[in-house]
């Protein structure tokens, strides 16, 4: 939009509410604004979010710099005393027209904790993308040592079902085939509700409503918190995408208890064999912390061996960060060199996961949603190469594989 930037950080959420940004800035008639959308999960990302509202004053020496994002919402004061800052908005405030009709106080920022409900917003897509993303809670009522998180969203608070159905019906009405359910703590939806429903009941409600709907996926669970209606539906609904991202951190039940997980190693495991039990052809990917305060040698292993163990497919690795403000930074801190050592361990691991994945792929038809000419995505979440005629974004072709890559799967036809 033109006179707009939004620079977002951070996770996907973040991104879907940058299209909220932009568009309500827009419908506010800003013009010659520059909008950064921060992250705090860790250290690291507030150091980057400082970077990146430097570079962005530099590039537009004239424009008005708003901050907003969960940076913005935890510190207000940090980033309204940076001299490139104009405006810091509160991560409530960023998606209100209202804040961006006029130039309002220098922060305004609400008290994230005393919010009881979260607004539905939809979203024309993001821009380029070829599914769509409702977001159906926000906020997470738990508090995992090394996460700073809920004092930027706020306890949980979960849209009704029925605006979840709303959107769901907008985006395929758009022409979208593939739509995710996002959120902070999807798992956590519908306790906040009246009748207490669950991720289960909203999965089934949405494809039984929407029955056009051809493909949906969910973002991170929560293993301990996977309610029985939700295993029903990844077991009898063709529609809910083999593909489950688990939100594992450690594979050592000592690491899970100073972490303030909810879920114990073996619980982790049971999972991981429920859903391929129930799905055969389902992959699984997970998030790990590695080196995490007081993990030692033994605990490092009993990590690695679990990717193994759970048949985990696609890892995403992160060298534990501490994160100012959280238990976690004031425990015994692991050598930086270590963390990255056994980073570098588990990412090894995951290579070799993924590859396995890809490799049983291999022979078999899938369905690709194709992202961009010549490449596509898979119902388990796979990257697929494609011929050059599979070129229609938005699109799912029906491919064989008849290989695959380090990274890729690689259809017929494909160069």
């Amino acid at each position: 939009m033109p006179g707009i930037e939004v620079i977002t950080l951070g996770c996907r959420l973040n991104a879907f509410e940058s299209e909220v940004i932009r568009r309500e800035a827009s419908a506010a008639g800003l013009e010659d604004t520059v909008i950064v959308n921060t992250c705090a999960v860790t250290a690291e990302a507030e150091r980057q979010a400082r970077q990146a509202i430097r570079r962005a004053r530099r590039e537009h020496p004239t424009a008005r710099l708003i901050v907003t994002g969960c940076a913005a919402q935890i510190a207000p004061e940090r980033y309204a005393g940076m001299a490139e800052v104009d405006q810091v908005l509160g991560n409530l405030a960023k998606l209100r027209v209202e804040s961006y009709r006029a130039a309002g106080p220098r922060i305004a920022v609400d008290d994230i904790m005393a919010v009881r409900e979260t607004a539905a917003h939809l979203v024309d897509g993001f821009q380029g993308r070829v599914r769509g993303f409702v977001e159906v809670q926000q906020g997470c009522d738990h508090r995992c040592t090394f996460c700073i998180i809920p004092f930027g969203r706020g306890n949980n608070r979960s849209v009704p079902a029925g605006e979840v159905v709303a959107q769901v019906r907008a985006q395929v009405e758009r022409g979208l085939a593939e739509v995710v359910l996002t959120g902070v703590d999807i798992t956590g939806y519908g306790r906040d509700l009246p009748g207490r429903s669950s991720l289960g009941q909203l999965v089934r409600r949405v494809l039984n409503l929407v029955p056009e709907l051809k493909r949906l996926r969910l973002s991170s669970l929560d293993p301990a918190e996977i309610d029985d209606a939700l295993w029903r539906a990844i077991a009898e609904e063709p529609r809910l995408m083999p593909h489950l991202h688990l939100s594992i951190q450690s594979g050592d039940d000592l690491i899970l208890k100073r972490m303030k997980r909810r879920h114990s190693r073996a619980q982790a495991l049971e999972a991981a064999r429920r859903a391929r039990a129930i799905r055969p052809e389902i992959v699984l990917g997970a998030d790990i912390i590695a080196g995490f305060p007081t993990e030692d040698e033994a605990m490092a292993a009993r990590t690695l061996a679990f990717v193994e163990e759970a048949g985990l497919d696609l890892l995403h690795v992160f060298p534990f960060s501490p994160r100012p403000g959280t238990p976690a930074a004031r425990m015994p801190q692991v050598p930086k060199a270590l963390v990255r050592e056994r980073a570098a361990r588990l990412r090894t691991a995951g290579d070799v996961a993924r590859r396995r994945a890809l490799a049983r792929a291999v022979g078999g038809r899938v369905s690709a949603l194709v992202e961009q000419p010549g490449i596509g995505r898979s119902e388990h979440y796979l990257p697929v190469r494609l011929s050059a005629s599979d070129a229609t974004a938005g699109e799912i072709r029906e491919v064989c594989i008849h290989g695959a890559s380090e990274t890729e799967l690689i259809a017929e036809g494909a160069a």
